[in-house]
Order: C-alpha cells, then structure tokens, then sequence
C-alpha cells in the first residue's frame, strides 16, 4: 500500500473517502498538494478532478497518475520523474498556474482537448491518443525536452500554437492549424540548442517582397521557427494541395526561403514529390532564424495569357495545341515531354510572333508511346523569365475516335466524347496514383454526344486514372485534375 501525504481538498470540495488498496486511490474531486506527494513505482492515482500543485508543494510521479480535470501548478524546479501522466477528462482541459508542469511520459486522451496557459514538458514518450492541445498567445509551451519523443499525432490531434524542442537530435514538430497537422523539421543540428516553432495558416506576410531569384513564395502558409539557443540546422517544409492550395510551381525550381526582415530569401534545396499532390524541401544549413519560413520558387506559375494547351493521340501521333494570348516580349516557346512525368526533355522551339494578339500553335510528336507522354510547355520571355503551363497526358488507350476524354486537364468533371457506335452501359472506376478507387458508378451511353462524369468533393489536384468499359467497349485514360 502506497502513501498521500499532505494532500488537502478545497473548502468547496465534498468530503469525500481516499479509498488506499493496492497502490491505488479513487476519486472525482479537487484536490490540492499543500505537501509532499510521491507516487512510487507500480503504483497508479486515479481519478482526480482538478489538480493543483502548491508553491510549497513537492509532486515526484514515478507511478501513474490520472487526472480529468485542470491542472494547476506553482512548484519551481518540479522534477519530471519517471512516471505517466494522463490527461483523459471529457470537457477540456487547461494547464495553467505560475511554473512548468513536467512529467516523464504523457497521454493525451480528450476529445474536448487541451489548452495550455502554461508550460507542459515531456522528458520521455508523449502518446497523442484523441484532442487538440492549444497554447495561449503569452505563448506558452508544448515542450519535449532532450531525449524525448512523441507518436500518434494527425490532422485530428496536435499542437495547434506553439512547440519547444531541447536537444541536438532532428525533431519533427507536430504543429498544426488546428484542422491540419502541418509539420516541419529541423535536422543536422552541431550542438545542443532550444527552438521555438509554430505553423502559420494566414496569408504570408510581406509576400511581394522579394530578393533575386526568388520571384514567388507560398502565399497560403509559412512556419515561425525561433532559436533561442545553440546550433545551425537544416529546415524540412512539406506541401499537400489536399489539405492547403500550393502554388502550381515547376519542381526543380523550389526553395526553401526565409524572411530576413526586409525581403524574402531563398536558401537552398531543391523541391520532391508532386506540386499537384504532396512533397517537400530542404534547405541549406541555416544559422539566422527568430522569423517565418516558407516555400519559394524562382520561376513562375501559369500565366493568364496562356489561354489553351491540349494534346491528344491521333493516328500514332501526338497532336499538342496551344493558344496564346496578348503574346508579347516572348523569345521561344519550348515544348517538352516526359515519359514518368519527373524528368521533361525539350522536343520543339516555335518563335513566337509577338504582335500583341491571339496567336495559335500546333506540334506533331511521332515519338512511340510506351504507356503515358506528359507535355508541358515552357515560355521564355525577353527578361529571362520563365513560366510554365500545366501538364497535359496522352495514351495509346485514348486514340478510340468514338470514345474519347475531350479535355485534359479537368476541373469539376470528366467529359467524355461517344460516337453512335458505342452505345450502352458502361462501368466506371477513377483511381488515383496508389490504385486507391476515389470513385466508381455507371454511365449510360444512349446516342452519340458529349457525356460527363461529375466528381465528388473528395478529387484533389493530382493525377488520376480513368477507366470505362463494357463487354464490347473500353477506355482507359490518365487525367489531370487542375
């Protein structure tokens, strides 16, 4: 049987009955530590209401102790023990008071969540199992000290304000904006160091201000990253267009940029993954931090003035159109194709006839397909600057004259083209990249015409694969989704 010592209920507590049987106590209500409280090894707490830890107080967890209300704590230089604190209350829960709590391992199980209105510090494992955990604007901490580690955080639970991180060890940052957990990582640290992060999901500030060759940042969302001590590191920052829009950039192109005060300034790495979907940068080893960091390019995205750029199979070859407008001060345009949809090689320069008007241009590509061609056209203006357009695909399986995807990309539909001699009832199924079905259904052909195929809400920007068939009939067709 284990002890409570000096542990004293408020005046508007009930009285009520510490049931001590085998280590553990029961019970529902405030309590306060006025004196020592240690709980051994082995031995478990369990139930306590609203908690509070006096100035004067000592508290040493090497057990478990279990609260389900607010915690209050105003002892200086509280030891973290070896014990589990869990959080696991129905309403939600505030950690307040004048002093850090600390404790060795955490669960955080509360649907309703948690505010912090002080510091909370973890030396060992923090388990993330239901709720949010907020910090106020004072700021406050969510804090892993050196050695520590944390899982299960999601969209659905993580650190909504701000983290702290001691140590020298790479650190992903479960910071989010409270519907997104938009993580960010700090690696390659030389020394012991503390740093403070949070993620931002206003507009960018100061987004217009640029230093050569950055000529756009993300506008949607940047990360405060703030060194309080020790080393240089390298900064890790992800996109995902699913969760927040991400410019359409060209992928070799992205930086890692910081603002340095006056400008925003790219610093190093270069882009992985899908602008369409997910990826991320890295950058170099930085030493200034204490301001925002987000993801920059050094080209630019889509103009308005490129009005079309379509490609579709045609009698073994590929037919790319484009239709520019307002065309002026261009020096070429370069048409490029890729086979995997990474590595793009230029196959034609047209020089543009820059008399401020609508002009149009067409390319024949004879080059074998083996399974998918993506086109893109590259525009080179008189500054040297450079623009790309979207990526448009092309298969062998889309040359049926009689069943055809009309336009690629697509925003809100699939189009469909189908001739008289296809009627009939036709299943669906559209995957994306993974092989995951997004969506299936039917789609009955009765006459000739044009027929769509309306997506749900669930199609993010990315690449998809379409399939459509019957007993007598296919189609199968790779579609990008703007």
């Amino acid at each position: 049987m284990q002890t409570l010592n000096n542990i004293n209920m408020t005046k508007t507590t009930i009285p009520i009955l510490l049931l001590l049987y085998c280590g553990f106590a029961n019970g529902q209500q405030v309590f306060r530590n006025n004196g020592n409280l240690q709980i051994h090894s082995g031995a478990s707490i369990v139930g306590f209401g609203d908690f509070t830890n006096a100035s004067s107080a000592t508290l040493l967890n090497n057990g478990n102790l279990y609260i389900h209300g607010n915690i209050t704590n105003d002892q200086a230089s509280m030891s973290a023990g070896s014990g589990m604190l869990y959080l696991n209350g129905s309403s939600q829960q505030t950690i307040g008071g004048t002093q850090t709590f600390k404790t060795f391992g955490l669960e955080t199980d509360n649907s309703s969540g948690f505010l912090l209105n002080s510091n909370l510090s973890v030396a060992g494992t923090h388990t993330y199992t239901n709720g949010m955990i907020t910090t106020s604007s004072t700021p406050n901490y969510m804090t892993y000290e050196a050695g520590s580690s944390y899982s299960g955080s999601n969209d659905a639970r993580h650190v909504n304000g701000w983290v702290k991180k001691t140590g020298n060890t790479d650190f992903t940052f479960p910071v989010g904006n409270a519907t997104y957990e938009r993580s960010v990582l700090l690696t390659n640290l030389s020394a012991s160091s503390e740093f403070n992060v949070r993620h931002n999901g206003a507009v960018t500030p100061n987004y217009t201000s640029l230093y050569n060759p950055l000529v756009i940042v993300d506008t949607s969302e940047y990360w405060t990253i703030d060194k309080v001590s020790g080393s240089a590191a390298q900064i890790t920052m992800n996109w995902d267009a699913s969760k927040i829009p991400f410019p359409l950039l060209m992928l070799s192109d992205i930086r890692a940029s910081y603002w340095d005060g006056t400008f925003w300034q790219e610093i190093g790495g270069t882009g992985s993954g899908s602008v369409l979907t997910t990826g991320s940068v890295t950058s170099n080893s930085v030493s200034a931090f204490n301001s925002n960091f987000t993801i920059g390019s050094i080209s630019f995205v889509l103009p308005l003035r490129i009005i079309s750029f379509t490609a579709s199979r045609e009698n073994n070859y590929s037919r790319v159109n484009w239709a520019i407008g307002n065309e002026l001060n261009v020096v070429s345009y370069e048409l490029e194709r890729s086979d995997d949809g990474i590595s793009f090689n230029t196959i034609s320069v047209k020089n543009p006839f820059n008399q401020n008007g609508t002009e149009f241009y067409s390319y024949a590509d004879s080059k074998q397909i083996n399974n998918i061609a993506y086109y893109r056209l590259k525009v080179v203006g008189i500054d040297n600057r450079i623009i790309y357009s979207g990526i448009v695909t092309v298969s062998e399986n889309g040359s049926n004259k009689d069943l055809y995807v009309i336009k690629n990309p697509i925003d809100a539909s699939i189009d469909i083209f189908a001739g008289t001699s296809v009627k009939g009832i036709y299943n669906y199924t559209i995957s994306n990249t993974t092989g995951q079905i997004m969506q299936s259904g039917t789609l009955d052909i009765t006459h000739a015409g044009n027929y769509s195929i309306i997506l749900k809400p669930v199609f993010s920007p990315g690449i998809y694969q379409l399939v459509l068939k019957n007993s007598t009939n296919s189609l199968q067709k790779t579609v990008l989704k703007k």
